[in-house]
């Protein structure tokens, strides 16, 4: 018999990852604050969070923060529908200490449980095609990995608890530098009348070559900001989430000022809960209202 599948947190990624499981032939029991995005998912609903830990073998959670990660599975009723010989994999951007906090609570119990950064943003999760960082038993692994395969080309161990959405801050640290940093230069660039597109060309061919010139820019420059992704709130929250972590670590973040100030100023203009690529439009908010492509500069769509 095949292991029974639950998810918890069918939003943005969640849905989509529940989705490719289900296409894929395996049913899967889903709960979510929002009953639609579960019934939008193909999932059958559940009607707590507990349901779906008492009717699964594996669990899996795409949650907000370690805040609500913590509020869900350290919940008494959560907790007392597990069993030995459960997987719980938790698929958020969660604090490491947090992560390990929980996993050594679980653990107790006999239940394994996974951190699994994910990458890749909802494109990456239509085709089936994210990167999983995973923390944790690498035996607890191998049993997930069936599961995984279905919305995910790319899984890597990267050692014991934590250090799945350890990796997992460091990633998206990075994607928020290149992100905010790119943004800044095609302002710029727009502003000294040259062609984006040559200009991408250009970086692309040359040293200043990143993710969001290769995928993102090329895009936006057309009007397109790829919307369903990371939302700019949540990349500050990730990077917020970095610093901290270095913090914990003994190690200094230099480079931490920029994309929170990048970021940061897109929430306070209004575009906290639009997807992250419109930084750039923040950005050319407060520098002579641009926009890279041509239409009404207060259209971010």
């Amino acid at each position: 018999m095949s292991p029974r599948i639950g998810f918890i947190g069918l939003g943005n990624m969640g849905g989509r990852m529940t989705r490719r499981i289900v296409d894929g032939g395996v049913p899967v029991l889903g709960f979510d604050m929002h009953r639609d995005a579960v019934v939008a998912a193909g999932a059958t609903p559940a009607e707590s969070a507990a349901q779906v830990v008492a009717e699964s073998d594996f669990v899996l959670l795409s949650l907000p923060d370690s805040k609500v990660v913590e509020r869900v599975v350290l919940d008494g009723a959560f907790l007392a529908a597990l069993r030995p010989g459960q997987v719980v994999v938790d698929l958020s951007t969660a604090a490491p200490s947090s992560t390990q906090s929980i996993h050594a609570t679980l653990a107790q119990r006999g239940i394994e449980y996974l951190d699994a950064g994910i990458s890749g943003g909802a494109a990456a999760a239509e085709k089936g095609a994210l990167t999983l960082m995973v923390g944790g038993s690498a035996e607890a692994l191998e049993l997930l990995r069936p599961a995984f395969a279905h919305f995910a080309t790319n899984v890597f161990h990267l050692g014991g608890s934590g250090a799945g959405h350890s990796t997992k801050l460091l990633n998206n640290f990075l994607n928020a530098i290149a992100l905010s940093a790119t943004a800044e230069v095609m302002v710029a660039a727009k502003k000294a009348g040259l062609d984006l597109q040559t200009v991408l060309d250009v970086l692309n061919a040359s040293s200043g070559v990143n993710f969001a010139t290769l995928n993102r820019f090329p895009k936006i420059i057309h009007g397109d900001y790829l919307k369903g992704g990371l939302t700019n709130a949540l990349m500050t929250k990730d990077v917020v989430l970095y610093v901290d972590h270095l913090h914990e670590l003994g190690v200094t973040s230099l480079n931490a000022s920029g994309p929170l100030a990048s970021f940061g100023l897109a929430n306070a203009l209004g575009y906290a809960n639009e997807i992250s690529n419109t930084v750039v439009d923040a950005i050319g908010d407060v520098s002579g209202r641009i926009r890279l492509h041509d239409g009404d500069p207060t259209d971010a769509s």
